[in-house]
């Protein structure tokens, strides 16, 4: 720990009074003691995972924290607020704020002593002692470990529970995780554990954090009574903790009531609730103590779309490239398996696009498949793809892939909450499951919900095609508004995922939503680009170098490129890129521009309609970015200069009287 935090790293008198200046604050002691590159870029990172989820915690505690490339050496700096400073904790302002820098590729042995801290977070001896320091030297040493906490008077300690010599203590084994695997996850670990020593109950722990991922002993997790996850991440390998009660909950919560989560795991196995974790398989994702049914039913959703896009993008530029080589009319040709002639540019034409559709043809079907996966893991798997089969055979779709993934996850999931006996369960997820599940999908597919959907799949496909005037143009303000919001995100992956789903069955109204919504996604990294480039002093030499590699990002169709902008300044730079998709995306269904690839930026030009149009879309959109985001950052700058002049009147006022 010697080499993670000095004197020089503690600040006893932070004066900062939000967390970004707190961050700034300590980052440039991490600058001036060689241990930050680049601090702008590195604020970037700590910004990015703020976003993630909020880093203060119940008892005064702020642990900013993040991977960075911005990093040289792993480092600690410590910061003590006297008016408090808002870091999301339910329970008010932190006093004690740790800055935690970990280098992007941080070896185990530090990432384990920064967990050790994360832990140590968690004694309120060690916090006591840390409010209490007057010398920087010492505090850091006391971090360090070096020099012991004072003794405080014994706490009175909570009656275990009872138990019989026979029985032995209650056992639980629990999973903590967080996105950055450096803080959270252990000093859920350490909560846990610590409660459950009070209580008079055994607590084992895996940590699924970045310094290591070592798995129970099976015999630990089989003799344990109930299962506690406190993650914000996927468990990994999950199904080896089937057949017990569970809670589970965000990583926050371990931290925070561990004590709670301990009750209601007893309270769960004394009611007999076995059926919280699946039996057998890698099971459900039991959210329903984490997150909102909307939020879960997102998750689903882009589980499936998420592994759809590799379908979308191989298949679409492969007819994309048959088109441009063979002509439109290529679609048509014989099958090469019988008619090809390896001299003939029409008969590789033809093999680009008969491989291509043969790749179109999965669409459906993995779309139906990984959204029954994302609910229920791989025993859904097989129902979820019979049911986007189906989907195709009685003319449902998209719509019917989506339907068909649900009803298969939550066919599924209500099977794998029988309680069957233990000879049953091994072969419950290979045999049992997939059967009744693909008999009851296949069944409500064809018989009871299949003609309905592709009744209202049929009146979509006919709404596209009928569209012109303010009403397309209208729709093309909608996409280009949500392919510019989050950038990558949730309501850019489901403007995208309507976009290609009409590629399955392709039409003239399809053809021109995927052309805007590939016009606007390429606005965002284009106008950050651009504004680098146009007006430098307004932003970092960080950022300045990704606006050099936005250029091609957005050339390429990659929205992706404009984040780190967005994060380091969502208030100017989200509202200016979202002004900008707009625009392209009303100007490109105006101009009625179509595409048939659903990737490849610039470089599927020649396949889109109206070439040139689109082209002038896409500028004007960018043009419309850059102005608002220049305007919004030269306004901000504007106004802090008459802020320091007027400060510096202040200061003098004051020394003259």
């Amino acid at each position: 720990m010697s080499e993670l935090i000095t004197a020089d790293l503690v600040d006893l008198d932070l004066s900062a009074a939000t967390k970004d200046a707190a961050a700034r604050s300590l980052a440039e002691r991490m600058v001036a003691a060689h241990r930050v590159t680049d601090l702008d870029g590195f604020l970037a990172d700590v910004a990015a995972r703020e976003a993630q989820m909020p880093t203060g915690l119940d008892g005064g505690i702020g642990i900013p924290h993040c991977r960075s490339e911005h990093v040289s050496a792993p480092t600690l700096a410590f910061g003590r607020s006297a008016q408090g400073i808002d870091f999301g904790a339910a329970d008010g302002p932190a006093d004690l704020v740790f800055l935690i820098a970990a280098p992007a590729g941080a070896d185990d042995d530090h990432l384990t002593i920064l967990s050790g801290l994360a832990r140590r977070l968690m004694d309120p001896e060690f916090t006591a002692a840390l409010r209490a320091g007057d010398d920087p030297g010492r505090v850091a040493a006391l971090i360090r470990g070096e020099e012991p906490a004072p003794e405080a008077e014994p706490a009175t300690p909570i009656p275990a529970a009872e138990e019989t010599e026979a029985d032995g203590p209650f056992r639980i084994v629990a999973v903590t995780s967080c996105p950055t695997g450096i803080a959270h996850t252990y000093m859920a670990a350490e909560a846990l554990t610590a409660a459950g020593q009070a209580e008079g109950v055994e607590v084992t722990v895996e940590t699924q954090g970045s310094a290591g991922f070592s798995k129970l002993d099976p015999a630990v997790i089989a003799a344990a009574d109930a299962v506690v996850w406190a993650h914000d991440v996927e468990v990994r390998e999950k199904g080896r903790f089937g057949g017990k009660p569970l809670v589970d909950v965000g990583v926050k919560a371990g931290i925070n009531r561990p004590a709670e989560l301990i009750a209601e795991a007893r309270r769960k196995a004394e009611r007999g609730e076995i059926a919280a974790v699946p039996q057998g398989g890698e099971g459900p994702e039991a959210g329903a103590d984490r997150a909102h049914f909307g939020v879960r039913l997102r998750t689903y959703l882009m589980s499936g779309v998420s592994y759809m896009v590799p379908f979308v993008a191989a298949g679409g530029l492969l007819i994309a490239l048959s088109f441009a080589i063979g002509g439109y009319e290529i679609a048509d040709a014989k099958s090469v398996a019988d008619h090809f002639v390896w001299g003939q540019a029409d008969s590789w034409a033809a093999l680009l696009n008969q491989i291509g559709s043969a790749a179109f043809g999965f669409l459906v079907p993995v779309l139906a498949g990984y959204i029954a996966y994302g609910m229920a893991d791989r025993p859904a798997l097989v129902p979820g793809f019979v049911g986007g089969a189906i989907a195709l055979t009685v003319d449902a779709g998209f719509l019917g892939g989506l339907v068909a993934g649900l009803l298969a996850g939550a066919v599924v999931m209500a099977i794998q909450r029988v309680p069957v006996h233990p000879t049953l369960r091994g072969i419950m997820p290979v045999l049992v499951i997939p059967l009744i599940a693909s008999a009851v999908v296949g069944f409500l597919m064809f018989i009871v919900v299949g003609k309905p959907i592709a009744a209202l799949q049929s009146a979509l496909t006919d709404w596209l095609n009928g569209l012109s005037g303010s009403n397309a143009v209208i729709l093309g303000v909608v996409l280009g508004l949500m392919m510019c919001f989050d950038m990558g995100g949730p309501l850019n992956k489901v403007a995208y995922a309507f976009a290609v789903g009409g590629l399955a069955d392709p039409t003239d109204g399809s053809l021109k939503v995927m052309a805007a919504v590939m016009a606007a996604g390429m606005v965002p990294p284009l106008a950050m680009a651009l504004a680098t480039t146009v007006r430098k002093k307004l932003f970092t030499k960080t950022e300045r170098e990704n606006g050099r590699a936005a250029w091609v990002l957005g050339a390429s169709f990659i929205t992706e490129g404009a984040i780190p902008f967005a994060a380091a300044d969502p208030l100017r730079v989200i509202p200016s890129v979202m002004a900008g998709g707009a625009v392209t995306g009303a100007l490109s269904m105006a101009f009625g521009c179509t595409l048939r690839a659903p990737h490849g930026g610039i470089f599927v030009v020649p396949l889109i309609g109206e070439p040139f149009l689109y082209l002038l879309a896409i500028a004007a959109g960018t043009l419309v970015a850059t102005a608002l985001v220049v305007l919004f950052k030269g306004a901000r700058r504007t106004a802090a200069v008459p802020a320091e002049e007027a400060a510096a009147v202040d200061a003098r006022v004051g020394v003259t009287a």
